[in-house]
């Protein structure tokens, strides 16, 4: 009898044990959720750019070596900097909050010219910061050196908002 009721305990322990398990599986699915849509507010800001999202989300250079050809949906700055340079870290908190306040209008990137020595050298990037306006229809626009916000906006109504 001592047996039974000790099984019949053990059981029940762990019919609660699977019961409590199963009520925390929603719990992490609604924390996961959560922490998607951080990611995705996160990411609205600039994004790190590799040469291989460069060929799938904006152009792909092997596919078309003479001719510009934008496959984005929107228009892109793409900031060219080093972790080591002063005007780069002055820049970047411009950048990130023109990001927000242009997020679903225009797509901003930056590309650490150290690990990314392929889309430096496509472009020629030898001085930094460099920015590249990137409009959805025509060809993409240069600029050398750090701006403050005010110039910065400025070559945004210039070369993406027309």
């Amino acid at each position: 009898m001592k047996r039974i009721n000790i099984w019949a305990f053990t059981i029940a322990t762990f019919g609660l044990m699977a019961c409590a398990q199963n009520k925390s599986q929603p719990a992490k699915a609604a924390q996961q959720e959560q922490n998607i849509k951080q990611e995705k507010e996160k990411n609205m800001g600039v994004q790190n750019l590799t040469a291989e999202l460069f060929k799938q989300n904006i152009m792909d250079y092997e596919k078309h070596p003479n001719d510009w050809v934008f496959q984005g949906e929107r228009p892109v700055v793409i900031d060219f900097f080093a972790t080591w340079c002063g005007p780069c870290k002055a820049t970047a908190p411009i950048v990130e909050e023109l990001a927000k306040e242009y997020a679903g209008k225009i797509d901003f990137y930056k590309v650490d010219v150290d690990q990314e020595e392929e889309l430096a050298a496509l472009f020629g990037i030898r001085s930094i910061p460099s920015l590249l306006f990137i409009p959805k229809d025509g060809k993409p626009q240069m600029q050398v050196g750090a701006m403050n916000k005010q110039q910065f906006e400025e070559q945004i109504k210039a070369h993406l908002l027309k």
